[in-house]
């Protein structure tokens, strides 16, 4: 594999990548790619990303588009729950219920199936980053109309001062590491 080194491996904080002025000019990307590559590193951010959400309690992991879907469906294996993911418009072949969102560069929509989550189910919400917190947010009001709780959510990044922490104040929220 070319670009990781061994002594490197586990520790995926040091891989994570920035990329300025992605996906507009002013934003500073959190690239977690690198540590996709990684074997070591991978392995080493899905089981801390596991035990966080291991401690929430679980029935379902609700992970979202994209990169949250490469971490929820291994966490859900670990915790030896199910796994629902949420997407984008158009992605999802049966009927969804939807919510639109703000995101620091612009708007959005994120959609779930209707018959994903049963009544009561203790969800956890999986993303690789959190920024302003709209995709979170977004992502446990599909849940709450589903008739679930979100008990939590897990995140790899956290990237200070864009007030996620506050606009998430109600869901339980673990970041790995503050960027």
């Amino acid at each position: 594999m070319s670009g990781a080194s061994p002594n490197l491996a586990a520790d995926w904080r040091s891989l994570v990548r920035d990329v300025p002025d992605f996906p507009i000019p002013g934003i500073l990307f959190k690239d977690i790619v690198p540590v996709l590559a990684d074997p070591a590193g991978l392995a080493a951010m899905t089981a801390e990303l596991t035990e966080a959400a291991r401690a929430m309690q679980p029935d379902v992991v609700v992970a979202i588009e994209a990169r949250g879907f490469i971490l929820g469906a291994p966490i859900a294996l670990a915790l030896g729950i199910g796994f629902v993911p949420v997407r984008k418009p158009g992605k999802l072949p049966f009927t969804t219920r939807s919510v639109a969102y703000a995101l620091e560069y612009g708007e959005a929509v994120l959609h779930m199936h209707t018959d994903a989550l049963g009544e009561g189910a203790r969800v956890v919400i999986v993303d690789d980053v959190l920024a302003t917190g709209g995709t979170l947010e977004a992502s446990a009001q599909l849940v709450t109309e589903a008739g679930a709780i979100a008990v939590g959510a897990v995140v790899a990044l956290e990237i200070g001062g864009l007030g996620a922490r506050e606009r998430l104040a109600r869901l339980p929220l673990t970041a790995l590491q503050a960027v």
